[in-house]
């Protein structure tokens, strides 16, 4: 067994996680200022996981050593009755369930679906937008995000009615589970908050969209939305074992491709107003490329800002807020001796906070990322969508989704968001505003 190059540096965690109770997330950014890239370990009574924050460290975990770490353990557990064995798991389930899925995401067929994406999301916003009413920003986002993406690639198999109640039931999901996020040494068999909340959660995802994939397989459909080429793909696996390999594939293609960018774009809306420079370039290169016309894809190329803008936003409010691994096997990272079993904490929206790499890191510039920029970086110092062989397969999808969004919306109008003036993320698997964040929406 390898030893310790230096003994190991513990930081008390549960003492941070009492004082942050309400704004759990506060207590890891707080242990990731006081590791400063060091890798350390979180003292959590019976449960010690290390702390990986440095890009260096996190390139050896995703990718150096990549098959050592898996998603098991801590936050994996909890939710997989909603993620499955698919996309979200490891091993040759992950490899099977990613060589289906990755071709609906290459840059390719992404672009093929940009236009009908871009006319999907302006008549959700002319649907959905009232100038002048209050609305719930989170619900108001999904909104057009859920349908947009529905719509794209699962054509008529999810109406929109069930639509409705997918939104709901995933919100649930990620969120009624966050208390065990930070305990993850209470028993599976202990009843905890949320724990019914989430089973309601999966019996809802499930009645959605069982019905779609057995009438698919029963009718052996030749279509070319997603549910119709997971039952292809498929096809020799026979029974409910089939169908619930469709189903894990479907939940995450879905998840992928709506949860995080919905999550993602709801942090929008308080950055434009607390940050009123930035909002300024942000409104001006809209009025000046879009103007009164519809968005289209022909305006991306000159959004280049805008880009800029969301990059930003991913570097400070990353939806995948943290990552953990398991170690199969012993190993050495950093100097440090990461024993088999341990579980190991990554999370890009600490490394994105480091000091040592990025200047005045809690400073919302979209200017760290002008063109050209990435040469100055470690690789691993920005990893928004992950890294390694499990980087996010929806990347090219939010990147071409979010300027839709964004635009469209401020091509009309300009955000007023009531909240108390900090931006607070609340405890969920991934990186979400302060419930009940309203705003109103005016003309520009």
């Amino acid at each position: 067994m390898a030893i310790d190059a230096a003994p190991t540096r513990t930081l008390p965690f549960l003492r941070k996680l009492t004082r942050h109770a309400r704004i759990p997330v506060n207590a890891f950014e707080e242990a990731g200022t006081q590791a400063d890239g060091e890798l350390v370990r979180l003292s959590m009574g019976p449960f010690r996981p290390y702390l990986v924050t440095h890009p260096d460290h996190v390139q050896h975990v995703l990718v150096r050593n990549q098959p050592n770490y898996v998603r098991e353990g801590m936050f994996w557990d909890p939710l997989a009755p909603l993620l499955g064995e698919g996309i979200f798991s490891d091993g040759e389930s992950w490899a099977e369930s990613r060589r289906i899925l990755q071709p609906l995401f290459t840059a390719k067929y992404v672009n093929s679906l940009a236009e009908r994406m871009a006319e999907l999301i302006h008549e959700l916003i002319e649907e959905t937008v009232v100038p002048g009413r209050p609305f719930d920003v989170a619900e108001g986002i999904s909104a057009i995000v859920h349908p947009t993406i529905v719509r794209l690639f699962f054509g008529a198999k999810i109406s929109a009615t069930d639509i409705q109640r997918l939104v709901p039931a995933y919100d649930v999901a990620v969120t009624a589970k966050a208390i065990r996020l930070v305990m993850p040494f209470m028993p599976a068999a202990f009843p905890m908050p949320g724990d019914q909340a989430f089973r309601r959660a999966i019996r809802t995802i499930d009645d959605v969209v069982y019905p779609p994939i057995r009438q698919a397989r029963a009718e052996d459909q030749e279509g070319d939305d997603v549910v119709s080429r997971l039952v292809r793909a498929r096809r020799d696996i026979a029974g409910q074992e089939g169908e619930r390999r469709i189903r894990d594939d479907l939940v995450a293609m879905h998840g992928a491709s709506t949860e995080t960018s919905a999550t993602a774009l709801t942090w929008v809306w308080p950055v434009l107003q607390a940050y009123p420079e930035v909002a300024a370039k942000v409104y001006e290169e809209v009025e000046r490329v879009v103007g009164d016309e519809p968005l289209s894809t022909r305006h991306l190329p000159d959004l280049v800002y805008l880009r800029m803008f969301v990059n930003e936003l991913l570097r400070l409010y990353p939806p995948g807020w943290i990552l953990p691994r398991r170690a199969v096997a012993t190993d050495v990272v950093g100097g440090v001796t990461i024993e088999a079993g341990s579980t190991v904490l990554l999370s890009p929206y600490l490394t994105h906070r480091l000091p040592r790499f990025w200047d005045r890191p809690l400073e919302f510039d979209p200017e760290r990322f002008a063109p050209g920029g990435e040469a100055k970086r470690h690789r691993y110092a920005y990893w928004p969508f992950g890294a390694g062989p499990h980087v996010c397969f929806g990347q090219h999808l939010f990147m071409m989704e979010a300027p839709l969004l964004i635009a469209g919306i401020l091509r009309k109008y300009r955000p007023i968001v009531h909240h108390n003036g900090q931006l607070t993320p609340r405890l969920a698997s991934s990186l979400r505003a302060a419930a009940g964040l309203t705003m109103t929406l005016v003309p520009a």
